[in-house]
């Protein structure tokens, strides 16, 4: 594909999951290219530039951000930053005609979500929320194991997303911050086990519970909750236990039970090295549908697709906006300790 073809793509923010998770993985992607950079520490961004071959001209600041209008070499950026964040430079990417595609989780509010697929709209550009296991070969073959109903009637899902992060403050770990990261893991590490009750039930829970925990005297919870776990029940009769946590010891897990069978994977939702044994009665199988490292390369490959012919987005800005009504629900019903009732689209019951 010609560079003129080629989707140029501009990274905004440099921190470890941009160096070494997404940008490794436009070698592999199809249609798409690094084409500049947007970095507040310039060191580092010459650094990385130099490193992918980038003239300096290609490095941009937070301050001469507004310049990227006039750069015709980058058509997208890729916003990897906290997410308290996303919102304003989603809008700023969107006012300088540019697509975007946003880490998750998407903004800090549904309000924020909103505002983000206004400007797209606005824009007439496209917005797609970073949802790696929408492309991640044993996530992929899960859904279609669903679909296929595979374990009968899905009865009960089970998530566990959890590790114990070190000792910091919110000064010193964006995530340990409420204005950056919302309420804790639940957004953070719990997301992926929301996202995963959602595309194995292909469902919107009518109805949720919750309880969180804020331990007194630690310093890395002083704003934040360090557990959150959750049951949604689905129109279908379908419930889903998750449970998230910043204090505990590691695991990440997600296993479905149907009337004839059951899924479990563990690890369910890592970078790589997923792994999924399929059980029946009387039979038990290990499925082995991939390498679990190339969803970022598949998922920016979509996104240039979608950018280069118009294309549906599987994982859009109106995903994004479900899941964080979803979690300020959880909130509302872990602050209540009622089961609140929700619309189709996932906003609370009058």
């Amino acid at each position: 594909m010609s560079p003129d073809e080629s989707v140029g793509v501009a990274i905004i923010g440099l921190g470890r999951y941009a160096l070494a998770q997404i940008m490794p993985a436009f070698a592999a992607a199809r249609g798409c290219h690094i084409a500049a950079l947007v970095s507040g520490n310039a060191g580092k961004a010459k650094r990385v530039a130099a490193a992918y071959g980038l003239d300096e001209d290609r490095i941009y600041n937070y301050e001469n951000f507004g310049d990227i209008a006039s750069d015709d070499r980058v058509d997208a950026v890729y916003i990897i930053l906290p997410t308290g964040l996303h919102a304003d430079w989603a809008e700023k990417a969107f006012a300088a005609e540019k697509h975007v595609l946003c880490e998750k989780p998407m903004a800090l509010s549904a309000t924020e979500c909103e505002r983000m697929i206004a400007a797209s709209e606005r824009a007439g550009r496209k917005l797609m929320i970073g949802y790696r296991c929408h492309f991640e070969p044993y996530n992929l073959r899960a859904m279609e194991l669903m679909r296929e109903k595979a374990l009968g009637d899905l009865r009960l899902i089970r998530t566990a997303h959890q590790y114990r992060t070190g000792m910091a403050t919110p000064a010193e770990n964006w995530r340990l911050n409420r204005a950056l990261a919302g309420g804790g893991p639940l957004e953070d590490y719990g997301l992926y086990g929301l996202q995963a009750s959602l595309y194995l039930t292909g469902e919107t829970p009518e109805s949720l519970s919750a309880y969180t925990l804020q331990p007194k005297n630690d310093p890395r919870f002083q704003e934040i909750f360090a557990h959150a776990s959750t049951q949604l029940r689905f129109p279908s009769g379908a419930v889903a236990q998750l449970a998230t946590s910043y204090d505990s010891f590691g695991m990440n897990a997600v296993s479905a039970r149907g009337a004839k069978g059951a899924l479990v994977m563990e690890p369910a939702t890592s970078y790589s090295g997923n792994a999924m044994v399929l059980q029946t009665y009387g039979a038990r199988e290990t499925l082995t549908p991939g390498t679990s490292s190339v969803q970022f390369a598949q998922q920016l490959s979509h996104f240039a697709k979608a950018v280069r012919e118009n294309a549906v987005i599987r994982t859009p800005g109106e995903m994004g906006l479900r899941d964080i009504r979803l979690i300020e629900a959880i909130y509302k019903a872990a602050a209540s300790g009622r089961t609140l009732a929700l619309n189709a689209d996932a906003t609370l019951k009058d």
